[in-house]
């Protein structure tokens, strides 16, 4: 099966209820076009509830997967697992002093005098520290997201501080198990005010222990990760085994080695998913997409089509097209989040959202939103299709940061027929 099929399917569902309503569609005509001109069963749709339409989160075992490892450690039997501390029962994490550049601190959590933090351990804390926010999963050179969750965790801050650290800190390396072969340790690392600190109202970095309520599995990370609630998946370490406290002021990210910008947030960018690759002249075109909701947030995303070949020229992001506002869809309704979540609902106390449930701001920072649309009639000929978002401080994709090895943010492009 295609590893987009899931999200696709979930985007079908969630822009269904948006051509229904606007009037000028049939089922039978939006059912032919969905998912990118795949084929649709229109006689399935029609049985499908409208309640489970607006599912936004996603599934635990539907996410894309990217994890790193020969064997990847998700893939060990249950016994290695169990061998190596990768179940909840056998898990143990070690909070310790770079011993090449080390942070003054009093007492290390160390395998070999049997301080190390264990499971039990980590869920007292849970008791009076845990916290829940929403985040999308997504890779800083691919196009699309993983999936989105609810994750919950302890704030990596209150391991930290046990540790009773004095001085000399100035970053936070971690890394997670990787078949004990030092060639294979994927790691990362974070500045230290982050850590203690949450900017910009943002959520806490957190050692996470669910997702959706449910226990990590392997192929998420469990029975432990870090979760960055900003960052590109390569921060939120899976497998978590090892935080060393260390007074080095740079990064030492395994994905430097590949030329990434390794401290660079979310982006907020649009894509589209379902736009036909053929259609009748002089018939409304209904067209639909996602945006990934970055750091900078989003106010609106935006469209534009032109007979092909008459882009401006000297104009490489396209600022002086003649853009159009789409529709973003609106939140789910309690009870119709998806993802697994016990009764589709939001949990209480799930930082981002009110009592009731419901987003406190819509789109929110660091998820994702569907967006749709219907161009009018056009006449035949050959035509691009693109599509933007625009973040809350006015920047147009790929702005602020088009550089493609600090997230993708690329502005795409799809070609159609009107026949």
């Amino acid at each position: 099966m295609n590893p987009f099929e899931p999200f696709l399917q979930e985007h079908t569902r969630l822009t269904r209820r948006f051509f229904l309503g606007a009037g000028a569609l049939g089922l039978g005509s939006f059912a032919g076009i969905a998912g990118i001109g795949r084929a649709q069963d229109p006689a399935a749709k029609q049985t499908e509830a409208f309640e489970q339409l607006e599912s936004l989160m996603t599934l635990p075992d539907k996410f894309l997967d990217v994890s790193r490892g020969s064997p990847i450690p998700h893939s060990l039997s249950e016994e290695k697992r169990i061998e190596v501390g990768l179940t909840r029962e056998t898990w143990k994490l070690e909070i310790a002093s770079d011993p090449e550049n080390p942070a003054r601190i009093k007492k290390p959590r160390l395998n070999a005098d049997g301080t190390a933090l264990d499971f039990a351990e980590l869920m007292q804390l849970a008791e009076s520290h845990a916290v829940r926010f929403a985040k999308v999963m997504t890779c800083l050179n691919m196009g699309c997201p993983l999936g989105m969750g609810v994750w919950e965790g302890v704030p990596l801050r209150e391991l930290i501080w046990r540790t009773q650290p004095i001085e000399n800190l100035r970053r936070v390396f971690y890394y997670g198990y990787h078949n004990n072969e030092p060639k294979q340790v994927f790691r990362s690392s974070l500045p230290i005010g982050r850590v203690l600190e949450d900017p910009d109202n943002l959520p806490p970095v957190i050692v996470c222990y669910k997702l959706n309520g449910e226990w990590l599995s392997p192929e998420r990370g469990g029975p432990v990760r870090i979760v960055v609630p900003e960052a590109y998946g390569f921060k939120s370490i899976k497998w978590l085994s090892h935080i060393l406290l260390t007074n080095l002021a740079v990064a030492n990210d395994t994905y430097i080695e590949g030329n990434n910008d390794v401290d660079s947030p979310m982006k907020t960018f649009a894509a589209s998913l379902s736009v036909p690759r053929e259609v009748a002249a002089d018939q409304p075109i209904p067209v639909s997409g996602y945006a990934q909701v970055g750091i900078a947030g989003l106010s609106k995303v935006q469209f534009w089509v032109c007979p092909k070949g008459t882009e401006p020229r000297d104009d490489p992001y396209f600022t002086s097209a003649n853009w159009t506002d789409a529709t973003l869809l609106e939140a789910p309704l309690q009870g119709a989040w998806g993802g697994g979540l016990p009764d589709s609902r939001i949990p209480a106390k799930t930082f981002g959202f009110d009592e009731t449930g419901r987003p406190k701001t819509w789109p929110m920072r660091l998820g994702k939103v569907h967006w749709a649309t219907k161009i009018q009639g056009l006449p035949a000929g050959e035509y691009t299709f693109r599509s933007r978002a625009v973040d809350e401080k006015g920047h147009a994709q790929p702005l602020p940061r088009p550089f493609r090895k600090s997230g993708h943010a690329e502005i795409e492009l799809v070609h159609f027929v009107v026949k």
